[in-house]
C-alpha cells in the first residue's frame, strides 16, 4: 500500500467557491436538445415539452449555468429562426454536424427551461457567418425590457419580462479551421472587440468571452491569446479555453494524470493575459471561463464514417463512460477548483447524451453516467473557500506527463464544514492517506465516499445504473485520521 499525508490549514485559501465553476453546456448537436432535454411526446414531458426526468437530475447534478447554443453549433446559426410560432420556424441545414436543424426549441424555450432547472443561462453569439449587428439584435431581443421592436416581439411571443442574460460569449473556437467563418487572431480580435463596444453601449454591465484557443496543441496556442486580447483586453472579462481528454493506447496511467495538462493550459493562459495586462500598463485581470472541458473519445468520432445525409438530431458523440473516465473526470474538476482564483467560470461539455453525465433513451428512460457522481458531490458539498492542500504523495512515471503525483486533492472550508476531494491514480495499489487538519481546531473526520469498482471499465447503464456510484469508504481511522483509498478512485472526505 502507497502511503501520503496533507495538510489542511484556513490560511491556505486560493479564492471563494465560485458558484460558476459548475456550468454545463447545451448545444443543438446530437440528441443534446432533442430526446435530451426536450421529447414532446414523453411520458414524462411537461406542458412545454420539456423530460421532467432530465430537469431532475439536472437539478440533482448541482448545474449553476448553461452555454447555449454553442459550440460549433453557433458559428452558422441564426437566431431569428428560433423565435415565433413553431409552425413558421424555417428548417435549416446544420453545417457544423452535417444535420437538419427544425428550430423547434430556440432562445425563448431554452431560457424557459433553465427557469424550470434553476440555472443561469449563458449565451453564444454567431461571430462565424454573422457579426455585430446580429449580436445586438439579439441582445435587444433577450434583455431589452420594452417599447422597441425586438423587445416588443419577444413580448409577442410570450415573454414579457426581458431575459436578463448577463453572461455572453464572444463566437465559438473562432481560431480552429473547422469552424465556419474561423479567422486569425488579428480578424477574430477587431471583430470581437468591436462587437463588444456595441453590446456594452446596450449594457454596460455585461460579461462578455472572448474566445481562447480550441485547446493547447493547436499550433496558434499563446500566439492566437495574446494577438486577441490586445484588441479585446479592455472590453471583455474572460477569455475562454477548451480542453478534453480520452485514454490512448491504453495507457491508463497517462490518462488519470490528464489533469497535469488542463494545470499547464490554465497557468499558460494566464500567464500570456497577465503579460498583455502588463505591456497595456492595465490594472485589470483577465479571468478564464473554461467553457468547454470533458472526457471525449475524439478519435472515435474522428475515424467514424461521415453521415450520407442530413438527419435530425442523429446520435453523435454519445461516449458511454467507465469508472477510469469518471476518476479522470474528477481530477479535471479538482484542477479547476484549484485555480478558482483565475478560472471564475466553466462549462462541463455536455449535459445530455452528447459526451454527457446524463444519458436518455427516446420515449424512455434516463439515467447517470458514471462521470455525474464526482459533478454533483463536488457541487453539491464544495462550500466557502477553495483551500490550497500541502501534500507529500508518492510519484510514477507517466509516458505522456512525466512523472506526477499519485495523489491529486483539493479542499473547500466554510467555516463549519470542510471538504476533501482527492483521487488515487494508482492502478494496483491502495493510498492511505492520513490528514493534518490541527489547524481547523479538533476537526474529526464525519463521512468518506468513494467512487471505485474491481473493473476500471465498468459502466452504468440503463439496466444497471447504480453499478458505480459513491459507497461509503469503510477504510475510515479515526484516531490517526486516515482514509485508505482504493486504486483508481474519486474520493470525498467530510470533516467537522
Amino acid at each position: 500500500m502507497h502511503t501520503a499525508h496533507l495538510t489542511i490549514d484556513p490560511a491556505f485559501r486560493v479564492a471563494p467557491v465560485r458558484r460558476r465553476t459548475f456550468g454545463t453546456f447545451v448545444e443543438h448537436l446530437g440528441r443534446c436538445v432533442y430526446t435530451g432535454i426536450y421529447e414532446p411526446g414523453h411520458p414524462k414531458a411537461d406542458e412545454d415539452g420539456f423530460r421532467r426526468d432530465v430537469l431532475d437530475l439536472t437539478r440533482e447534478l448541482g448545474v449553476s449555468t448553461v452555454r447555449y447554443p454553442g459550440g460549433n453549433f453557433v458559428s452558422g446559426y441564426r437566431w431569428e429562426d428560433g423565435v415565433g410560432p413553431r409552425e413558421r420556424r424555417p428548417r435549416r441545414l446544420d453545417l457544423a454536424w452535417h444535420s437538419t436543424e427544425t428550430n423547434e426549441v430556440g432562445i425563448d424555450e431554452f431560457v424557459r427551461w433553465c427557469a424550470k432547472a434553476g440555472v443561469e443561462p449563458m449565451m453564444a453569439v454567431n461571430l462565424g457567418t454573422r457579426g455585430i449587428e446580429a449580436a445586438l439584435d439579439l441582445l435587444e431581443y433577450c434583455n431589452h425590457p420594452s417599447g422597441t421592436a425586438l423587445s416588443d416581439l419577444r413580448a409577442a411571443n410570450g415573454a414579457k419580462e426581458p431575459h436578463g442574460i448577463k453572461m455572453w460569449c464572444l463566437g465559438n473556437e473562432m481560431d480552429a479551421p473547422w469552424q465556419t467563418g474561423h479567422k486569425t487572431p488579428r480578424e477574430y480580435g477587431r471583430l470581437a472587440a468591436e462587437t463588444a463596444r456595441a453590446m456594452r453601449m446596450v449594457d454596460p454591465g455585461l460579461e462578455l468571452v472572448a474566445c481562447g484557443s480550441s485547446s493547447s496543441s493547436m499550433p496558434a496556442f499563446g500566439t492566437w491569446e495574446a494577438e486577441v486580447l490586445e484588441e479585446t483586453y479592455d472590453v471583455v472579462d474572460y477569455i475562454s479555453c477548451h480542453a478534453y481528454y480520452e485514454e490512448k493506447d491504453g495507457d491508463l496511467g497517462s490518462f488519470l494524470a490528464c489533469a497535469t495538462d488542463m494545470e499547464y493550459f490554465i497557468s499558460s493562459v494566464v500567464a500570456t493575459a497577465d503579460h498583455v495586462g502588463a505591456r497595456l500598463k492595465s490594472r485589470k485581470k483577465i479571468n478564464i471561463s473554461f467553457d468547454e472541458w470533458n472526457i471525449w473519445y475524439l478519435s472515435r468520432f474522428q475515424n467514424a464514417a461521415p453521415p450520407v445525409d442530413w438527419p435530425i438530431a442523429p446520435p453523435l458523440l454519445e461516449d458511454h463512460y467507465h469508472l477510469a473516465d469518471a476518476v479522470a473526470f474528477g481530477g479535471l474538476l479538482i484542477t479547476l477548483l484549484r485555480n478558482s482564483d483565475r478560472v471564475t467560470a466553466a462549462s462541463l461539455a455536455q449535459l445530455v447524451n452528447v459526451i454527457a453525465p446524463i444519458m436518455t433513451e427516446p420515449g424512455r428512460r434516463a439515467w447517470r453516467q458514471t462521470t455525474f457522481h464526482p459533478f454533483a458531490q463536488a457541487s453539491s458539498l464544495a462550500a466557502g473557500d477553495v483551500l490550497r492542500v500541502e501534500q507529500v504523495s508518492p510519484m510514477y512515471e507517466t509516458a505522456e506527463y512525466g512523472e506526477v503525483p499519485l495523489l491529486h486533492a483539493v479542499a473547500t472550508h466554510d467555516g463549519e464544514a470542510t471538504t476533501l476531494f482527492a483521487i488515487n491514480r494508482s492502478t494496483d495499489q491502495p493510498l492511505s492517506l492520513r490528514i493534518d487538519a490541527r489547524a481547523l481546531g479538533g476537526a474529526r473526520i464525519v463521512e468518506a465516499t468513494t467512487l471505485t469498482d474491481s473493473d476500471v471499465y465498468a459502466r452504468n447503464t440503463a439496466d444497471d445504473p447504480d453499478r458505480i456510484a459513491p459507497r461509503p469508504n469503510p477504510g475510515i481511522q479515526h484516531d490517526t485520521m486516515t482514509v485508505v483509498l482504493p486504486p483508481v478512485s474519486w474520493n470525498v472526505i467530510r470533516l467537522a
